[in-house]
């Protein structure tokens, strides 16, 4: 009957660890989703101010093909002179789908775009896909690399 007892308490303690193991991934996850949909709602406003606060400071950004250094690298030179050219950006038919593992998560996307240039109207309608790496750094959930590209 003792060894009953202790294989219950056992399976029991297991499955307790694997629930709150499965809520603290959930939980996770979720701050996963909503980092990288604050950086996808700003793109969306055109206004990236403190965006670089959803990144690490070693962060790595790589764009169809080419490697644009850190995010504080490619806010000055890349995003924040596009911004200023677009009328606007919408996303669409946005999924992501989040991994983590310890204090590190991965987040492949798959999403439409659609940009306006601001001087003539043109509209550009692309797919884009992306691999998302973030890291847990004191307790908040950032990105270390991003590496995006898209197609017609």
């Amino acid at each position: 009957m003792k060894s009953s007892k202790k294989m219950f308490a056992k399976v029991l303690l297991l499955l307790l660890s694997t629930t709150t193991s499965m809520f603290a991934q959930d939980k996770d996850s979720d701050a996963v989703k909503a980092v990288l949909n604050q950086y996808n709602t700003a793109v969306e406003k055109l206004d990236i101010t403190g965006t670089e606060k959803l990144f690490t400071s070693d962060s790595k950004l790589y764009e169809s093909g080419g490697n644009e250094g850190s995010y504080a690298h490619y806010l000055e030179h890349h995003l924040a002179p596009e911004m200023k050219e677009f009328k606007s950006f919408t996303f669409s038919d946005y999924k992501v789908d989040v991994n983590v593992s310890d204090e590190y998560a991965f987040s492949p996307e798959t999403y439409n775009y659609t940009v306006v240039v601001a001087k003539d109207n043109k509209e550009f309608k692309r797919k884009g896909i992306a691999t998302s790496v973030l890291k847990k750094v004191n307790g908040e959930w950032k990105i270390m690399i991003s590496h995006n590209s898209s197609r017609k």
